[in-house]
């Protein structure tokens, strides 16, 4: 799956393909499946990973960032070699059949000596730029959307050599696990994130996941008479045995707080924790803070505020 060193050397370098902060308004859901066999495993032998996956995915917080518009750029100087547009931007549920267009909108770009990068997953209309038109590291080609095999909004970005995926954190193979890649094709260096905060927010009863997964499940703002208050959580890459603290400040000091131990496994997930409310709360500033931790160290931490109108 990984080329050669010497291959490598020719190969393109990659600036981030789109317009976001990794870590702070978008994450790494995926990376290249680098087990070679059923199972699947990251580069760094971590989770974030499926069988079979052959890019990396940089995910959007919630379909209002996506809506708001959020621009993918070519990675590196090349021509377009082959696009689609006209696809619906909607949740795959995995029984449509895409007749093989499981990319979606997309756009493929030859960078020579036999690379090319393939951008998917685009919002349908319009794709920004045309076949056989060269284009620069940031091209806009378009924007992160949901069409094809898709289940929440972002971008898959697959590098491949003579038609072989290569994994640009690894470009030469795995290494032995917890041993960082001695190489990257990244332009500029992207860290290794095993698990974080998506998101996290406030509101008056426990949350939908849809509503979360949407982007509008947080308010700025409740009265002091609301039934509940609640802080909610989104995670990513969470692993059994994880443990995420949720804890609530009140203006005058502790509120309330909860440590829940993670079952299991899973790409994505929310938790909360609020109390009911028997009487008003007093007006003020509340300050609500998660934190992950994995074998006793902490791995994301966040922090956010809601103002009790009297």
């Amino acid at each position: 799956m990984a080329a050669a060193p010497a291959v490598a050397q020719q190969a393109p370098r990659l600036a981030l393909p789109l317009d976001c902060t990794p870590g702070r308004t978008c994450h790494i859901q995926s990376y290249v499946d680098a087990d070679p066999g059923p199972g699947a495993r990251d580069f760094r032998c971590g989770t974030l990973s499926y069988d079979g996956h052959q890019g990396t995915d940089f995910a959007m917080p919630g379909l209002a960032a996506m809506q708001a518009g959020v621009m993918v750029r070519a990675a590196a100087p090349g021509r377009i070699r082959a696009l689609r547009d006209g696809m619906a931007d909607q949740l795959w549920d995995g029984t449509t059949d895409l007749a093989g267009r499981d990319c979606g909108n997309g756009v493929v770009i030859d960078h020579g000596h036999g690379w090319e990068t393939q951008y998917c997953h685009l919002a349908r209309g319009p794709i920004t730029v045309r076949e056989g038109q060269e284009v620069t590291t940031g091209t806009a080609l378009g924007r992160v959307g949901l069409s094809g095999r898709s289940q929440f909004p972002h971008l898959h970005l697959s590098l491949r050599h003579d038609g072989q995926v290569v994994d640009p954190f690894a470009p030469e193979g795995p290494t032995a696990c917890d041993t960082p890649a001695p190489s990257s094709l990244w332009a500029d260096p992207l860290p290794y994130q095993p698990g974080g905060l998506i998101a996290l927010g406030f509101l008056d009863a426990l949350p939908a996941y849809a509503s979360i997964k949407a982007g509008d499940a947080a308010r700025g703002a409740l009265p002091a008479d609301s039934p509940a208050l609640v802080l909610w959580a989104h995670l990513y890459g969470a692993r059994a045995g994880d443990v995420l603290t949720l804890v609530i400040t009140a203006p005058d000091g502790p509120f309330t707080r909860q440590e829940i131990t993670l079952d299991r496994t899973q790409a994505q997930l929310f938790r909360a924790h609020g109390k009911r409310l028997h009487a008003a709360l007093p007006p003020g500033l509340y300050t609500g803070r998660a934190t992950l931790t994995r074998d006793g160290h902490p791995l994301a931490q966040s922090t956010t505020q809601i103002q009790i109108t009297p």
